[in-house]
């Protein structure tokens, strides 16, 4: 495909260095970026310039965009809205094809992320709007009414991930633009050009100049806009390690409200009277899909003693099976790409042999693939382990990257502590027939998500999405996003008197 970076975006209009055609513009940036495309690494997409100078711009813009945007009626911000999805429609082959050569990820899946976009904005008018609706409160006390404002908090930052590069940044947007603020989008810098797209999308639905900003860089350009005293909002979907320096950035500052999304070492238990079939399909696509890059992804499975031996050799039969190859250019479609670059492939290797020490066995062992065109192909990886403990690295870390392991359980309580063992608390999943023995995880259970018969990474658009403990800080995603981009307003309205007894107004001589 064509791409052109059109550089940082404020003022209503994209301001890049470099010109599309040639390389000049990059002597004088600040920084650059090279990105090759991770499923054929001769195919280098783009090569972006990195201004630190527009940093104060896209702030300027982004406060100035503000002052107009709040004043405007829920209705018109929606009519604004109304006209990016229907730009977005017309473009999701586009960005599905954008994020399929920057992410790896097959066009298949691409496809999907691309058609949630425009679903967001439903979702986000239709259902997440009413949580911030006015609302009034009759005789709250005798003659006194009460009622409760919703109102922006300024100027939002959405840094954005990789994996998701459009759909999660644009959850977070879209519930920040209709309570009024104004919006900066840093997109991952392994995903530039997915993200620009967006910012065309909502250039072309004509919003105003200033309530859209989009500005590509590095750590440190996140960094310096972290310590814009005029930036209130600040979104963020990444790594555990990457959130806790955004809290240790803005920690002091009172006026930010901070959202963060993190990982997960998400936990399956497949009970003995699970239906087998069913449960093997949902695991493997929650252990797999997106090469293991989801922050949903089932990374241990706590497996009863009764099934286990059969189900984890069917398991691994189908493992075996998975399509791996192109997510484009393939000779037969595939279930998984890449990973994203050869940091991930060091990491997921290094995982590798600190598994084998550790003392896990190695049912299927994580490697680097050869396939046509060369790139950062990998195959899945299985391990077990009979008595998992806390203090374990590779028991404990998110390795984003398709690997899951098996421990066996006996007792419900002990399936339960294995999950509650971990780190993180994002997502679980539980097969069996038995409600009871489900509602007893859905009570004891540490993750913000659990389903029954669905695995870790089925969720929906109509709840909330997070976790606590290292998965995030109770800032929540999914329909609870719009909470973080406002803050209450109370008021008691009374009807003023004609006339005031001063002497009943106690201490008056």
């Amino acid at each position: 495909m064509a791409i052109e970076l059109k550089g940082d975006y404020f003022g209503g209009q994209f301001h890049s260095r470099l010109n599309p055609f040639t390389t000049a513009g990059l002597d004088s940036a600040d920084e650059s970026i090279k990105k090759y495309c991770p499923a054929d690494l001769k195919n280098h997409l783009w090569t972006c310039a990195v201004d630190y100078q527009h940093i104060e711009k896209v702030i300027t813009s982004s406060n100035d965009g503000y002052k107009s945007w709040r004043k405007l009626s829920t209705h018109d911000r929606a009519n604004y809205i109304g006209k990016y999805k229907e730009i977005l429609e017309k473009r999701k082959n586009e960005i599905a094809e954008a994020i399929s050569y920057e992410t790896g990820r097959p066009l298949w899946e691409a496809e999907l992320e691309a058609a949630w976009l425009s679903a967001k904005v439903d979702s986000t008018l239709n259902e997440s709007l009413k949580r911030v609706e006015t609302k009034h409160f009759e005789n709250i006390a005798p003659g006194t009414h009460g009622r409760l404002s919703f109102k922006s908090i300024g100027p939002a930052l959405v840094i954005g991930p990789f994996n998701f590069p459009c759909h999660l940044a644009n959850g977070q947007i879209l519930s920040a633009l209709i309570t009024g603020n104004s919006i900066i989008f840093k997109p991952s810098d392994k995903t530039i050009f997915s993200g620009q797209l967006l910012i065309e999308c909502f250039h072309e639905a004509g919003f105003p100049s200033g309530v859209i900003n989009f500005i590509t860089g590095t750590a440190e350009t996140g960094r310096r806009l972290l310590k814009e005293k005029s930036i209130k909002g600040v979104y963020f979907t990444g790594s555990m390690e990457v959130g806790k320096q955004i809290l240790k950035t803005t920690h002091q500052d009172l006026t930010k409200l901070v959202a963060l999304e993190l990982g997960g070492k998400n936990t399956t238990i497949i009970h003995k009277d699970a239906k087998i079939d069913h449960a093997m399909a949902e695991l493997v696509r929650a252990s797999f899909l997106t090469t293991g890059q989801r922050c949903t992804s089932t990374s241990i499975v706590a497996i009863h003693d009764s099934i286990k031996d059969e189900f984890i050799d069917r398991f691994h039969k189908l493992a075996k099976r998975l399509v791996i190859d192109h997510p484009i250019e393939f000779e037969k479609e595939p279930f998984m790409g890449p990973l994203i670059d050869q940091k991930a492939v060091d990491n997921y290797l290094l995982f590798m042999g600190m598994g084998k020490r550790e003392g896990y066995s190695e049912i299927m062992r994580g490697k680097c693939i050869q396939k046509k065109h060369e790139g950062y192909y990998v195959s899945p990886s299985i391990h077990y382990i009979e008595d998992p403990s806390k203090k374990s690295v590779f028991f404990s870390s998110e390795l984003f990257a398709p690997n899951v392991i098996f421990t066996p359980y006996t007792e419900i309580d002990d399936a339960i502590n294995i999950s509650n063992m971990s780190q993180y608390g994002l997502a679980a999943s539980v097969f069996t027939e038995d409600k009871v023995l489900f509602n007893q995880c859905i009570s004891e259970i540490e993750t913000g998500l659990i389903n029954l018969n669905k695995s870790t990474i089925g969720a929906s658009s109509k709840l909330p999405f997070g976790g606590f403990k290292n998965s995030g800080n109770y800032r929540s995603a999914g329909i609870s996003m719009i909470d973080h981009t406002v803050h209450t307003q109370s008021a008691l309205e009374i009807e003023a008197e004609d006339d005031v007894d001063f002497d009943q107004i106690k201490g008056i001589n």
